[in-house]
């Protein structure tokens, strides 16, 4: 019998034809109503910063922490740009113009991370299209104290300077995601609970060897004598002998890391005490006599005639005075800083020894601290030291240090003739709570024999008794110190007027606790020598410790 219709798979073909063709329609070209409606719902995941790992002084004092902070942004579906002028004042101004005209896409960052009262400003507008949503944000609880060490961190919460920056895979601790939606009235729905995708972790923390209460102290006494004397820079440093251990460090000028218009003046976050090189000056000389004696160039008990001007080879070598100071021992030359005397020791050592020994001291070569940005200094090759060359780096001059190595130097006159690196981290913690890095102090090498350290204390305890030292003097406290009074060399010439003067002391000096080293460059107020502008610096630095109990009085050594 012959059918009456076709094969059905046409019919089912032709169907089947037509819903996919209708709901390709649907798909590429939505209806305006729907797609009007689909535009006021959608979701967006968005990275914020999370809790990023503390940093602590010795005393388990946070330095550095994060804080619950307000960002705004912008979804242009729902902005008005006519509203963009009510912001002003608010928003950078060129933000301002920019929401003055049509935008696209659904996202916009506004400002991030702001102030209380510029968050309460941007939410007492209520303008639609506005939406807040809570961050963390990288915190200094004390301003500027110790900025220069704990460095800063970028708007997304990476470390870019000092411990944040060195330390940083430590620190910092991933973005987390939010997940946030809105509803058909343009509301902002927290939905971050809902989604697995990733969990934020807290940072590892960092705990300093700096004392905080020290560091305050030594920060406004610096900037005191910065003001006093009208100088360019600064530094101070402060170091435990027995362990290397670095309680304070201090640079000017400084910076708050808290005011983000601060991190754009460069030459301010340079911390002088690791990343600046200078000429010591006189503060060297009791590592030249210490190298001198431990080599037998020169003994204990002798003199020499120390006048005004001496040759020596292609040069000349003068006092800083207008006069010479006649016959002095060798712990005369030391306390009153006979630049002639000295010149005269330097010399009798070999140029290749006495580089050799001076690089043994820890000079030219990194200090090893736990910070970016730190300069190994400058010291000529023993080929280069000809004719007057020895002389000058007798007297400090014509070699480049950090305040840090020499700190790192005099510490070990201190302490017995130990050099140890110096370092400014005592622990790590990763998230975890396992340590990563846990420091006690390393020695590195033996540099002068007891009897030579001790010797060398007693003739620095002599130099603030009756030497160029004796504006450092309190009674009652043993201190052996040197003065430091250096040329500034520009373009291979010294410059006429520019000095940077120095001070460097340790006490109680038969059994030292502390070591100092105050750093005035370039003061421009007409005193210049050490023992007149770093001194009286390092007396108060000495007294406020003192005062809130940080070592009792001792009797000068004899």
């Amino acid at each position: 019998m012959k059918r009456r219709f076709g094969s059905p798979w046409l019919v089912i073909f032709v169907f089947f034809g037509i819903v996919i063709w209708r709901l390709t329609m649907l798909q590429l070209f939505p209806d305006p109503r729907v797609e009007s409606q689909s535009r006021r719902q959608y979701w967006s995941r968005i990275p914020v910063s999370t809790n990023r790992g503390f940093i602590y002084d010795r005393n388990g004092n946070a330095m550095a922490v994060s804080v619950p902070s307000s960002s705004f942004f912008l979804d242009p579906a729902f902005w008005n740009p006519n509203e963009a002028p009510r912001l002003k004042g608010i928003l950078p101004d060129p933000l301002v113009l920019t929401l003055s005209k049509p935008l696209s896409g659904r996202f916009l960052w506004l400002a991030r991370k702001v102030d209380v009262d510029v968050a309460e400003k941007i939410r007492t507008l209520k303008l639609k299209g506005i939406f807040e949503i809570e961050e963390k944000k990288r915190l200094y609880p004390s301003g500027s104290l110790l900025s220069h060490v704990l460095g800063f961190c970028d708007i997304d919460d990476k470390g870019l300077s000092g411990i944040e920056l060195m330390w940083d895979k430590v620190l910092f601790s991933p973005p987390g995601i939010r997940v946030l939606a809105k509803d058909s009235s343009g509301r902002t729905l927290d939905i971050s609970r809902n989604n697995h995708d990733r969990t934020p972790t807290e940072g590892g923390s960092v705990s300093l060897t700096i004392d905080s209460r020290i560091q305050f102290i030594v920060e406004r006494r610096l900037d005191e004598g910065i003001r006093e004397h009208g100088a360019r820079w600064g530094s101070i440093v402060c170091m435990d002998p027995r362990t290397g251990a670095v309680l304070s460090m201090a640079s000017w000028p400084t910076f708050d890391p808290n005011v983000r218009t601060d991190l754009m003046k460069t030459q301010n976050i340079l911390n002088n005490s690791i990343g600046r090189t200078y000429e010591p000056g006189s503060t060297f000389k009791p590592i030249i006599l210490g190298i001198s004696m431990e080599r037998g160039a020169v003994g204990p008990n002798e003199s020499f005639n120390c006048p005004y001007r001496i040759k020596i080879a292609d040069g000349h070598i003068s006092e800083a005075g207008n006069s010479g100071f006649g016959r002095l021992s060798v712990p005369e030359i030391l306390a009153k800083s006979s630049n002639t005397g000295m010149a005269q020791i330097g010399i009798r050592v070999r140029a290749f020894d006495m580089f050799h020994s001076v690089r043994e001291w820890g000079f030219g070569k990194p200090t090893g601290i736990e910070l970016p940005g730190s300069e190994d200094g400058l010291l000529a090759s023993p080929e280069q030291w000809r004719g007057v060359v020895p002389s000058n780096i007798a007297i400090g001059q014509g070699l480049a240090v950090t305040p840090l190595h020499l700190t790192s130097a005099i510490s070990a006159i201190a302490n017995g003739g130990h050099l140890l690196r110096p370092h400014i981290v005592s622990r790590v913690l990763d998230s975890s709570g396992n340590i990563v890095y846990n420091e006690q102090g390393e020695f590195l090498r033996d540099v002068l024999s007891p009897q030579v350290a001790l010797w060398l204390r007693k003739a620095m305890v002599d130099t603030v008794l009756k030497g160029t030292g004796r504006n450092a003097a309190i009674s009652g406290v043993s201190i052996a110190a040197k003065t430091g009074t250096a040329q500034i060399a520009e373009k291979g010439e010294y410059v006429k007027g520019k000095w940077v003067s120095s001070f460097a002391g340790f006490w109680p000096a038969e059994n030292a606790r502390y070591v100092v080293l105050v750093v005035i460059g370039e003061p421009s107020k007409g005193k210049y020598y050490g023992g007149d502008v770093a001194a009286p610096v390092f007396r108060r630095i000495v007294e406020d410790m003192m005062q809130i109990g940080l070592f009792a009085s001792v009797k000068t050594e004899g």
